[in-house]
């Protein structure tokens, strides 16, 4: 009989389209690859892959045989993520996903803390400005700055993250102008298409002539830093941007600018004793933080 790991090297074969990708995607030999084609079409009595130049393109048979393959898998998958939600200690591994601006200036150090309470749990970290999908295990848990988290997850609001308009200490050494008309007269930094859809960038676009703008960046810690080195102005967090003594703010939290900082999981994870430790924790950790990620502190 046909067993799992003959599934998965059909599949990898024709996401490849070659014997030498698929060995790299399931991390074996080139040989192994072959011979393991070769015993598969063997055993069905009937050839999976045309072979051409082009690379191996499914028959018929290997289509059926890959469809399958992607219905267990899934299948595989999701008795995986509800056997973890039925774990009875906190231990073993936790995937974590979230962006790097908060990694770097929220994160980190709240993963500390937690690691140094549950030793046991080891945290994989992994950074994407990009929303993982956690019905399919990419992650366990997801730290998401947004007002609208998928439907399909369950969490809670952790805090709101405001932001402001800042400036360099060096430029504004009085502080924030007293008409706002100035402001709009200096350089000005903003964020790249990829960040487009963010209601700050909405703003620059909308509100700043276009010669003023003088420099984007695809990220909100660029940006930060294009702030602090005197580029121009621009509208940052306020967790990050008041952390940075060299930074001023020009002007109160803009409310409209604000989002929601996320904690979310799938709700077959929700009961893993490691998934339900974490968000725990974590929510503590940032509740005390939030005067600072709110802008009040």
């Amino acid at each position: 009989m046909l067993s799992w790991d003959d599934f998965r090297y059909v599949k990898a074969i024709a996401d490849t389209r070659s014997l030498a990708g698929a060995a790299t995607e399931l991390s074996v030999n080139h040989s192994t690859v072959f011979r393991r084609l070769a015993q598969v079409e063997g055993q069905l009595g009937s050839r999976l892959f045309e072979r051409s130049r082009a690379g191996y393109a499914l028959t018929p048979c290997g289509e059926e045989m890959v469809r399958l393959a992607e219905r267990m898998g899934e299948d595989i998958v999701t008795f995986e993520r509800q056997v973890t939600g039925h774990d009875l200690r906190p231990s073993g591994e936790l995937r974590v996903t979230t962006n790097d601006t908060v990694l770097v200036h929220l994160m980190t150090g709240v993963f500390a803390a937690f690691r140094k309470a549950y030793p046991e749990i080891v945290l994989d970290v992994v950074v994407s400005n990009q929303a993982l999908n956690l019905s399919k295990r990419d992650a366990d848990v997801a730290i998401r700055a947004t007002d609208s988290p998928p439907e399909n997850l369950v969490g809670r609001r952790a805090a709101t993250i405001a932001w402001s308009i800042y400036g360099r200490r060096d430029d504004f050494p009085e502080g924030a102008a007293s008409d706002d008309k100035q402001l709009f007269e200096r350089n000005w930094v903003a964020l790249g298409d990829n960040l487009g859809g963010l209601k700050v960038a909405q703003y620059a676009r909308d509100h700043v002539a276009t010669e003023r703008i003088v420099y984007r960046v695809n990220t909100v810690l660029g940006l930060a830093e294009a702030v602090g080195n005197g580029i121009g102005i621009g509208h940052l967090p306020n967790f990050i941007a008041d952390a940075d003594p060299g930074l001023v703010r020009l002007g109160p939290p803009v409310p409209e600018f604000s989002a929601g900082l996320w904690l979310l999981t799938h709700p077959d994870l929700r009961q893993s004793a490691r998934v339900r430790v974490f968000l725990d924790f974590v929510a503590a950790e940032i509740s005390r933080q939030r005067r600072a990620i709110e802008g009040t502190a």
